[in-house]
């Protein structure tokens, strides 16, 4: 029995079009006619000519040896179309139904078919979101197959959705609107069933689209297709267990169950443990907790046991492509007999081909492709002829053919295409390295645009600003899209790639991934369906879906008021969060292959953060709902159309965060006293019950050598000094640990003649430290006051144990200032304890509070939290005129760079504690608005907002993580580590 165990969450311009008609039937055999002439002819006995049509209804032939498999077939289709992206592709056939050639088969499986089979190049894989085909070429190929399928009646939907798509087809065919040659082009090319019905509708929509460039064109062909139900749909029949006829289907979220062509349900794979089938039954066995009063395996009856096995494949298939980030290892045969099937998926996954496209450089060379194009002959109306026009684009000539006969015509209404479109991307994004001590780090690389691309990037951001609204309740609202974009991809950390690490390695215990996935992945489904909500509305607002209704839609408050009410329902997930976090930390430290699987991917680039900060996030993300809604309500007067959704909306996610107010509090106290027990060497059991975390920082320690560096970790019942080595990790060694029960802090700096100097008595020893400056000394002892304050008063006794390596050795009196020094071996053997662990991460607070001389506290990080922001900003170039456009995530104290939205994992990051932020001087030359500067000593760095809210915004949040108080360095220079800026990459 075949099935597949475990669950995974995954995660141009037109070429020929010259009126060629499409031929639905499926047999292609004249009477009389035998396979070696139509579909198998040898040519010589050497060889088989095989007949494949391609998106454009074109056909192809290839020869291959009689003995060839299918994958050579496929290799020589991509070759053939110089295909990228190919994985999203395949080649179909018809045989009982519409099968797949097989990629791995050592016989053809269409050598097993009838003989008038039809061979088609089609899209195998549709993912969720266009824009995430990288390739203009992969675009149109996929708005041909919606071409395809709107005429075959697989994209079902209305008439008005019908004809719109057909307007930007006929758009990205001929270019902008002309009557006669619209009608002349509709009446030699069918697109619809209904397209007698809908074609004044059409060229109604057509004459909207003028300026639209053909890829453009392409782009909104997909944007609307997507969000239809039947998007990608392909129907395999079967019947349930009363013997009701209906209709299963797979895609990137998981199965579908229409009846007819209405959707009746829906399984993600995340409900879905295992799938099978046994003969002519189809099996879906869902996991326990969220079948509910349903049984827990579900049953389907399939017409054959082929037709089966083929939708179990293409259950295989896809659940591999979107859900994991390697393709799967094949199954070793089994020597003396074998249960089940042994297929499996074996291309790139959609992450792997993803970083493919962007990471290898892969991208074709320029090519010249002809449009269709048809204008009125001069010998009287209605008579017209077609032509061609050459464009600039990238895809290849022998796939989609023109006429050379044919002089290209280029209409005046026909503008040539350009790459000025909203589909260029920039130069790709170069990432940096880690500085060594002793080098001046840069904390942001990237490659230089040329004038002209410079020039294009400005020229499109001045238009953008000219074609969107420009009300501030546009831009919170979109503030809640940009943020809900970061907040999906911080998910995916979890669902996505964490479950594929530990699959993989089979490191976490059933129970253990059914606690956290059962709990984390209802609420991903959620958050997916609502950012897809949010993105139609804010295009309704921006009017890039429909002008006409723009007015309509101009408010978000609906939206939110109908999502807060449903996040309403996910609330015993959200307290379910605690137990999460403290089983996962428990079976790290219970099971090796589990920690070790937990701490390799820390160091991946997809985790920019510590892994249990993740976990958090579905409870922060309701802060953010709610300060965002606060604003809106504020914005807004009580007269405002959409204040009392607002307002309501507000109601609703303060009654959550009420709730969880005090659970979130706990966790993030739990998650940092976690980071630092793995960030820390020499102290056990730092996530005792009742400690709190509350300051992080560095001080300089008064020793026998003088000044020394130290960071200081202030808890709620101790007081923890390390030093960092010069060693293969980046975690630091205890060296000091002092409980808070009876000591006593004053400041010192005359007795000991050290700026910013206090002195702190402890039972067991006395200590003199310095602070960078006056305000980090007055933090340090505020806090200090208050913590032992607070152990004063509780009535929990203090009976912490020192262990003997950490006390003081001698019998030094509780007065007698410790001068400790250090030997050479001490710092030796440090070394050589620590080069047996595993590297640890680098961007972590304590590591930019070390490098940056400064501290923070569990305020802070609160704040910090509360002030998340994404979206895109302009970023200048150094001693130029040219400005990039980077996706900018501010979390954790930090900038994150990213070329797009869609990428996985940032480029480069910024740490902005110990920055200021300002707005530019006359001495910066920068003469545009909405600009930002943030310094750091010698390092400078200009970005650009696209609006006074946004700016403002960025301003506001990265002064809360930035110093604006300056923070002066000692005046001993030696005593300081590195005090530049750090750049902190993955």
């Amino acid at each position: 029995m075949g099935e597949i165990e475990g669950t995974y969450r995954t995660l141009q311009t037109p070429g020929v079009r010259l009126g060629s008609q499409f031929n639905a039937g499926i047999s292609t055999l004249e009477p009389g006619q035998s396979l070696s002439s139509a579909i198998g002819g040898k040519g010589g006995g050497k060889g088989l000519q095989i007949r494949v049509q391609s998106l454009d209804d074109s056909l192809e032939f290839y020869s291959l040896e009689s003995k060839a498999d299918g994958q050579a077939l496929i290799s020589d289709v991509f070759k053939r179309c110089n295909i990228i992206e190919s994985d999203y592709f395949g080649v179909e056939f018809q045989n009982v139904q519409m099968n797949w050639v097989s990629l791995t088969r050592l016989s053809p499986d269409f050598l097993a078919g009838p003989v008038n089979t039809l061979f088609r190049l089609s899209v195998k894989f549709f993912p969720p979101d266009p824009g995430q085909l990288q390739e203009e070429y992969t675009r149109y190929l996929f708005s041909l197959q919606m071409k395809r399928d709107l005429l075959e009646a697989r994209l079902i939907c209305s008439e008005n959705t019908a004809a719109l798509l057909a307007s930007h087809l006929v758009q990205s065919e001929i270019g902008d609107y002309d009557d006669v040659a619209d009608r002349e082009y509709l009446k030699m090319n069918k697109l619809l069933a209904c397209q007698d019905r809908v074609q004044e509708k059409i060229m109604e929509l057509h004459r909207r689209h003028i300026g639209q460039t053909p890829a453009e064109s392409d782009f909104q062909v997909l944007e609307i297709a997507r969000k239809l139900e039947m998007y990608g749909v392909r129907f395999h029949p079967a019947a349930d267990r009363e013997g009701t006829k209906i209709n299963l289907s797979v895609a990137h979220m998981g199965l579908q169950v229409f009846q007819g062509n209405t959707k009746i349900n829906t399984f993600n794979w995340s409900k879905i443990r295992k799938l099978s089938f046994k003969r002519k039954r189809f099996l879906i066995k869902l996991h326990p907790e969220v079948h509910g009063p349903h049984q827990d395996t579900l049953e389907f009856l399939m017409a054959s046991r082929d037709q089966c096995k083929i939708f179990w494949k293409n259950c295989v298939e896809h659940h591999s492509f979107f859900r994991l980030f390697d393709q799967p290892q094949p199954k070793a045969k089994a020597i003396l007999f074998s249960r089940g099937s042994s297929f499996r998926y074996s291309g790139r996954t959609q992450k792997q081909l993803v970083e493919y496209v962007r990471d290898s450089g892969a991208r074709r060379t320029p090519y010249q492709r002809w449009v269709s194009v048809f204008w009125v002959d001069a010998s009287g109306p209605g008579r017209g002829y077609g032509g061609e026009r050459v464009v600039q684009g990238s895809q290849p000539d022998s796939c989609l053919r023109h006429n050379p006969t044919l002089t290209p015509f280029l209409p005046p209404q026909l503008s040539p295409f350009s790459a000025k479109g909203p589909l260029c991307l920039s130069p790709s994004f170069q990432m940096s390295t880690l500085s060594l001590p002793g080098q001046a780090p840069s904390p942001l690389q990237s490659p230089m645009l040329s004038e002209v691309g410079t020039a294009r990037l400005e020229e499109d951001d001045e238009g953008r600003r000219k074609r969107y609204p420009t009300d501030k309740a546009y831009f919170i609202a979109k503030e809640i899209l940009t943020t809900e974009r970061t907040y999906l991809k911080d998910l995916e950390v979890i669902t996505v790639w964490f479950r594929s690490a530990v699959i993989k390695e089979n490191a976490m215990p059933e129970g253990l991934m059914t606690l956290l996935f059962s709990n984390i992945d209802p609420i991903y489904e959620f958050h997916r369906g609502f950012l897809k909500e949010i993105d139609q509305r804010l295009a309704l607002w921006e009017g890039r879906s429909n002008a006409h209704v723009k007015g309509d839609y101009q408010r978000i408050g609906d939206v939110m008021l109908r999502n807060m009410c449903a996040l309403k329902e996910f609330t015993s997930y959200l307290q379910k969060h605690d137990e999460v976090l403290t089983e996962l930390e428990k079976a790290t430290k219970r099971l090796k292959k589990l920690e070790t699987v937990y701490k390799e991917f820390e160091l991946q680039k997809v985790c920019y953060l510590p892994l249990n900060t993740f976990l958090l996030k579905p409870i922060q993300r309701l802060m953010h709902y709610k300060l965002i809604l606060e604003r809106l309500c504020k914005h807004y007067t009580p007269e405002h159309r959409d204040y009392d959704d607002c307002k309501e909306a507000l109601k609703e996610v303060a009654e959550i965060t009420v709730q969880l107010q005090s659970s979130l509090i706990r966790l993030e106290n739990f998650q940092k006293l976690t980071e630092l027990q793995r960030d820390l060497i020499g102290i056990e059991n730092l996530t005792a019950p009742g400690r709190e975390f509350i300051r992080e920082g560095c001080l300089y320690k008064l020793t026998k050598k003088g000044l020394q560096q130290r960071m200081f970790f202030l808890f709620s019942d101790m007081l923890l000094y390390t030093s960092k080595g010069v060693t293969a990790t980046n975690q630091f060694k205890v060296h000091g640990q002092l409980p808070l029960h009876g000591m006593l802090v004053e400041e010192s700096e005359n007795e000991w003649s050290v700026p910013h100097c206090f002195t702190i008595y402890s039972a067991q020893r006395t200590i003199v430290v310095a602070a960078s400056s006056k305000v980090e000394m007055n933090k340090w002892i505020e806090d200090l006051n208050m913590a032992i304050d607070m152990a004063k008063k509780s009535h929990e006794k203090t009976d912490l144990l020192l262990d003997a390596s950490l006390c003081d050795r001698s019998n030094r009196s509780s007065d007698e200032v410790s001068l400790e020094q250090e030997s050479e071996d001490d710092m030796h053997s440090s070394r050589s304890s620590l080069d047996k662990q595993t590297h640890h991460r680098a961007n972590t607070t304590m590591h930019v509070c070390w490098h940056r001389n400064t501290s923070v506290s569990m305020s802070d990080h609160s704040l910090a939290v509360e002030n998340q922001l994404s979206g895109y900003l302009l970023r200048k170039f150094k001693n130029s005129n040219g400005w990039q456009k980077l996706w900018v995530v501010f979390t954790n104290f930090c900038l994150f760079f990213y070329k797009t939205h869609q990428d996985d994992f940032p480029l480069a990051s910024l740490p902005l504690l110990g920055y200021t932020v300002s707005t530019p001087g006359d001495s910066d030359s920068i003469h545009k608005e909405y600009v930002f500067k943030l310094q750091f000593k010698s390092h400078v760095y200009f970005f650009r907002a696209e609006s006074e809210y946004t700016f403002e915004r960025w301003m506001e949040v990265i002064k809360s993580a930035a110093s604006t108080a300056g923070r002066m360095s000692l005046t001993n220079e030696q005593a300081c580590c590195n005090n530049g800026p750090t750049l902190l990459c993955k």
